[in-house]
């Protein structure tokens, strides 16, 4: 018997494990690289329409809606393949990133923070350079 997702007797998207909002955490990772992108999260449209269309669609959580990612920047991100976790309650985003930047700081990823700490201090430095201004990606 097999323990795949997209069974003929179940709804792919019920076997998922989906937050009292109905969303689930989406981690975007790069295909060739590994490097994480960003994180997002998906409701069942989101996810539906990301497997339709071959390209990432999140939900944002701040405007209440849908958003393909690049519609307004045009960094989108092409689906390579989508993974769960073992609770089914994350998912992993295999991508190929369009344009080369996933954040809308204008950086290759989203985590680009990274904490140093030595005898004096503990900060968060940033370790990556703005590939392009925001404002050029965002009228």
């Amino acid at each position: 018997m097999s323990d795949s997702i997209t069974s003929n007797n179940a709804n792919w998207l019920d076997e998922l494990k989906w937050d009292q909002d109905g969303l689930i955490p989406a981690i975007a990772q790069d295909a060739e690289s590994g490097q994480v992108m960003m994180f997002a999260w998906m409701n069942k449209e989101s996810l539906a329409l990301t497997l339709e269309k071959g390209f990432a669609v999140y939900w944002s959580r701040s405007r209440k809606k849908l958003w393909a990612k690049g519609e307004e920047s045009g960094n989108t991100q092409k689906i390579i393949s989508i993974n769960t976790d073992c609770d089914k309650d994350v998912l992993l985003l295999s991508i190929e990133q369009n344009g080369g930047i996933a954040c809308h700081t204008g950086r290759a990823s989203c985590f680009y923070h990274q904490l140093e700490s030595n005898d004096e201090q503990t900060l968060w430095n940033i370790n990556a350079p703005v590939l392009k201004d925001p404002k050029e990606m965002y009228q």
